[in-house]
C-alpha cells in the first residue's frame, strides 16, 4: 500500500500519468488576488447571465450540472436561477474562491453546492452529472488530460462537457478588441485584463494541442470551435469507449 508520501497517479488510456501536487499553473489564486479577481469579474455579470441561459439550450431539465473551476461562483449560480430542476454543484481548488461562491449563492438565494478539490482528482461519484462546464480556467490546469478523463468519469453515459477557453493562436489585436468591446471593465482593469491574458496566452492551447489530449483521455466523441479569441471543445460520453 502506498504511503501518504507517494506520488499520485493517474491512469489513462495512453498509460500511467504523474500527477502535479500543486494541480494549477502559476500563483495560486487565493486571498487578495482572488478577491480583487472577483470584484473585477462581477462587472461583466451580463457575460454568465448571457452563457448559464446558452448552456440552458444545451442542457433539458432535470440534470445535475459540474461547473469545474467556478471562481467566484457567478455562473453556477446564474444556472442554479433558471432552474430548480438544475442540481448545480462546482468544485474549485481555491479555498478563498469557495468562500466568496458560497456568500454569493447565499445572497442570490439560490442552492449551489461549492467543493474544495482537484479537477484531476475529483472528490466526487462516479457517472454523477449529465452536463460539466469549466470555463477560461482549463489552461491553468497542471494535469489536463487527467482532469478530462476525471470529467469522462464522472459524466453519466450519454453526458456533455463544453470546455471553454482562450485560444493560444489567437492574435493580440484580436483579445484588444474583444477586451474593450466586449468586457463591461473600467479603464484600469481593461488594461491589467489585457495584460493578463496576453500572458495567459503562454499557457493556453491550440485546437491540435487538444485534439491530442483528447486522444489520450477516455472520449471518443467531440466537436471542436474556434471563436473570435477562444475555442470551445464539447466532449461527449457515448458509453461505447473503450478506456
Amino acid at each position: 500500500m502506498a504511503g501518504e508520501d507517494s506520488p499520485k497517479i493517474h491512469i489513462g488510456r495512453r498509460g500511467v500519468i504523474l500527477l502535479s501536487d500543486k494541480g494549477y499553473k502559476g500563483i495560486g489564486m487565493e486571498g487578495i488576488i482572488a478577491t480583487w479577481f472577483a470584484q473585477s469579474r462581477k462587472k461583466s455579470m451580463d457575460e454568465f447571465v448571457k452563457e448559464a441561459k446558452r448552456i440552458r439550450e444545451m442542457v433539458p431539465e432535470p440534470a445535475s450540472i459540474l461547473e469545474v473551476a467556478p471562481g467566484p461562483g457567478f455562473l453556477s449560480t446564474e444556472l442554479a436561477k433558471l432552474s430548480h430542476e438544475y442540481q448545480v454543484t462546482g468544485l474549485d481548488i481555491s479555498k478563498t474562491f469557495i468562500d466568496l461562491a458560497r456568500k454569493h449563492a447565499l445572497q442570490e438565494n439560490v442552492e449551489v453546492t461549492f467543493l474544495l478539490g482537484d479537477a484531476a482528482d475529483m472528490p466526487l461519484d462516479t457517472e454523477t452529472f449529465d452536463f460539466i462546464t469549466c470555463q477560461s480556467a482549463f489552461k491553468n490546469f497542471s494535469n489536463p488530460v487527467a482532469a478530462i478523463n476525471e470529467m469522462y468519469r464522472v459524466l453519466k453515459p450519454g453526458g456533455k462537457a463544453l470546455i471553454v477557453d482562450l485560444r493560444k493562436d489567437a492574435s493580440k489585436a484580436g483579445i484588444k478588441q474583444h477586451v474593450n468591446q466586449e468586457l463591461n471593465l473600467g479603464v484600469v482593469n481593461r488594461q491589467f485584463t489585457k495584460l493578463a491574458l496576453y500572458q495567459l496566452l503562454n499557457r493556453a492551447y491550440t485546437k491540435a494541442d487538444f485534439i491530442k489530449m483528447i486522444d489520450e483521455s477516455s472520449f471518443t466523441s467531440y466537436q471542436i470551435e474556434k471563436t473570435s479569441i477562444g475555442i470551445e471543445i464539447l466532449l461527449v460520453k457515448t458509453g461505447t469507449e473503450q478506456n
